[in-house]
């Protein structure tokens, strides 16, 4: 019975992972061009997609290759980028079952990207590893593919086109915070403060010096916090 609920959800997760993956593989294929600028090879490049699955961080490494940066100096600015899976992972941690093996959690925690974070959370009730397991087949390959796609071809498309490829990716953010914004009143307004906060902090001269990635941060702890402080949520036993 528990085998047939598994492979329920992973079929449950390739559907829903499909357009993550699509969305994938036009963002993916800038960063293939990017990493074609920086000198690195198809193969190279599509390793370091499977290896490093953020957009952000990526776009920082192969931008730090092309400036000939030192390691340790590339180990800093990743760590500060996709420090916000720390706190997605901690999110996770609260949706699965507590009996889950270690060997699911680690393959969840590599897994984990922001579109596939932000459709798993929004799962109603517990959260079958296997669901997350079936997104990631799908999107996993695209982002790697993508990738490579970026090196081999990026350079025979103009880049209005390349640029209209990646719209795909925000609609698909769109589709995600949609549907509970309309359910919660108070998840819509959290949305448009999200939404107004993070251009401030990218505006203001003052957070300049923050890098993107640590913006996010503060912004998903000071209003996460706030949050749970004025619209505790009650659990049901």
């Amino acid at each position: 019975m528990k085998q047939h609920t598994h492979r329920k959800e992973f079929v449950r997760g390739i559907k829903n992972g499909i357009p993550i993956a699509m969305g994938y593989l036009a963002v993916a294929f800038t960063l293939g061009i990017a990493a074609k600028k920086a000198g690195i090879t198809a193969f190279q490049a599509g390793l370091t997609s499977f290896g490093l699955h953020a957009s952000a961080g990526e776009y920082i490494c192969f931008t730090l290759i092309a400036a000939h940066a030192g390691l340790i100096e590339m180990v800093v600015m990743e760590a500060v980028a996709n420090a916000r899976y720390l706190l997605m992972s901690c999110a996770l941690s609260q949706k699965i079952p507590a009996d889950t093996p270690i060997w699911k959690r680690l393959i969840m925690g590599y897994f984990i990207t922001d579109e596939i974070f932000g459709v798993s959370i929004l799962t109603d009730g517990k959260l079958d590893p296997y669901y997350n397991f079936g997104m990631a087949a799908v999107a996993s390959p695209a982002w790697v593919f993508g990738t490579v796609f970026g090196v081999v071809l990026g350079n025979f498309l103009p880049v209005s086109v390349v640029s209209a490829l990646s719209v795909g990716l925000y609609g698909m953010f769109i589709a995600v915070i949609i549907p509970p914004a309309r359910k919660n009143k108070i998840v819509a307004v959290l949305i448009i403060i999200s939404f107004v906060a993070s251009y401030i902090f990218n505006k203001l001269a003052l957070f300049s010096a923050i890098s993107s990635g640590m913006k996010i941060i503060i912004l998903t702890v000071v209003i996460s916090l706030g949050a749970a402080i004025l619209f505790p949520v009650k659990e049901e036993k």
